[in-house]
């Protein structure tokens, strides 16, 4: 065989290795689905069905107030997320309350708070949006905001 022949073969088959790498890990870097959360004052919208209660508040205290005489029912009437385990980004954007705002997803009771997955962070400013990333197992869980306090609300992640 020639030095030239040996050359292309040898190019061919780095080709082709590289070619079934990239193909491979495209399949094990399953892109992560997008759930879009709105923030307003005391609650997320798409957990209570759309429905923008037009709660105004200064602060944590105001929401405090107002959740102590609406949660339960609020949480009675909001839809459960459910979602099949895998990797998510809950995209959340501060709508139009003035103060800083965050974002609190963690498994719901003791079990599920110590075994699940959890992710949480601030800085949403008005207007301003935040990724949050994770990876979820199926289970129970809860999501809310302890700044702009929310109901927690509820998500159950099955594999059926």
């Amino acid at each position: 065989m020639t030095m030239h022949r040996c050359k292309r073969r040898f190019a061919l088959g780095a080709a082709m290795a590289a070619l079934v790498t990239l193909t491979g890990n495209a399949w094990a870097s399953e892109e992560p689905q997008v759930i879009v959360l709105t923030q307003t004052g005391c609650q997320f919208l798409e957990s209570e069905n759309g429905i923008d209660h037009a709660y105004k508040t200064a602060g944590k205290q105001d929401c405090e107030g107002i959740n102590q005489k609406t949660a339960e029912q609020r949480l009675a009437d909001a839809k459960v997320l459910q979602l099949k385990p895998g990797k998510y980004i809950f995209r959340v954007t501060n709508r139009d309350v003035p103060y800083m705002l965050g974002f609190y997803l963690r498994g719901s009771g003791v079990l599920g708070y110590t075994t699940l997955p959890r992710v949480s962070g601030g800085g949403l400013t008005m207007g301003k949006s935040r990724d949050y990333a994770i990876e979820l197992e199926p289970g129970s869980y809860v999501y809310s905001c302890p700044l702009n306090p929310t109901p927690d609300y509820r998500l159950e992640v099955s594999a059926g």
